[in-house]
């Protein structure tokens, strides 16, 4: 039955010493954030699976209570990376350090300073919720964490769910358990793995609020996801990934082009038609609107101007802001937005 399942685990848990993690206390002088600048540090990491190159010479790192994202397009080898950060898997060449600790070398400390959220459920079906975090804090060598989960069941509105068996959960509810799991140690740094996908607004919107909280208490956190508006909207850093290489790393307003002089405008002409001259400035066309960029916002007087003098007349007129998701699709077709 499910609970001599649980006691014999339980026992085992009190027989066998979790070596691999406990060595390490919560509060640990291992995890001091104060002299850190560099909370992962990757450096020439490359990956091959037989005759694919997952990853090929991959560097960046992410300060220290940093909110960066780590985007690209299905089998652009974000997960094989975090599986190399995470310890999971080996990387071919190069390294990587979480807080300073080698991921190979010094792995203890490297997978205490580390939590992930991953994109596969995975959960064990003969515990609770509850046991399920109460377990997986054993794994660290925590022994009294109740009022930490407390607090993060309430935050992921799991407290109702506490005591239902995991196999009863739903989908979404399975996944806030992943990010319980991920978070019950407090890992200085949070890898989310693409972790409000198939959730309802709900959990999605409790989720960034919780993980907002715990950025500005000086977590950093690694996001992927194929949601560009949620990279766009928490992120400060953003690195974009393409057959293994990274394509793009930048801090968000330069990638979006914010403090630059350039300009994109929609102008929708009556008469359809744009004057030949400012032909070099199209972007494209649909019906009467043209979108044209300016490499001055201080053009747009003589482009009306030109326009006005052709016989045609500005029937709508908008400065278009450029958003993640147009600089995403341009930079992976090899282009600028």
């Amino acid at each position: 039955s499910d609970r001599s399942i649980r006691a014999i685990l339980s026992s085992a848990r009190r027989v066998m010493p979790l070596t691999h993690l406990a060595d390490f206390p919560v509060n640990s002088p291992l995890f001091a954030a104060a002299p850190m600048t560099i909370a992962l540090d990757i450096q020439a990491v490359s990956k091959r699976f037989g005759a694919l190159t997952a990853l090929d010479q991959v560097s960046l790192s992410v300060e220290a209570g940093e909110f960066f994202a780590l985007l690209g397009p299905n089998g652009a080898g974000k997960t094989t990376l975090i599986s190399c950060m995470a310890g999971l898997s080996r990387p071919d060449s190069g390294h990587i350090r979480v807080m300073g600790h080698d991921v190979q070398h010094d792995y203890r400390a490297a997978r205490r300073a580390l939590g992930v959220v991953p994109q596969e459920l995975v959960f064990d079906p003969f515990f609770t919720v509850r046991e399920s975090l109460v377990f997986q804090s054993g794994y660290f060598g925590l022994k009294h964490n109740d009022n930490w989960i407390d607090e993060i069941l309430h935050k992921l509105g799991l407290t109702s769910k506490a005591n239902a068996n995991m196999r009863a959960l739903s989908g979404g509810m399975k996944r806030r358990v992943m990010v319980a799991q991920a978070l019950v140690h407090r890992p200085p740094v949070i890898v989310l793995d693409e972790p409000t996908a198939g959730v309802d607004v709900e959990l999605r919107q409790s989720l960034w609020v919780f993980i907002q909280e715990l950025n500005r208490a000086g977590h950093t956190i690694v996001l992927t996801t194929h949601y560009l508006e949620e990279a766009e909207t928490l992120c400060n850093r953003i690195a974009m990934l393409k057959a293994g290489r990274v394509i793009a790393l930048e801090d968000k307003a330069t990638l979006l082009g914010q403090g630059s002089a350039r300009r994109d405008i929609m102008l929708r002409l009556d008469p359809p038609g744009l004057p030949p001259a400012l032909e070099p400035l199209l972007l494209r066309r649909e019906g009467s609107k043209v979108w044209l960029r300016l490499a001055d916002i201080d053009q747009l007087g003589g482009v009306l101007a030109q326009v006005q003098a052709a016989g045609a007349r500005v029937r709508d007129f908008e400065v278009v802001e450029l958003d993640l998701e147009q600089v995403f699709v341009a930079r992976m077709q090899g282009k600028e937005a």
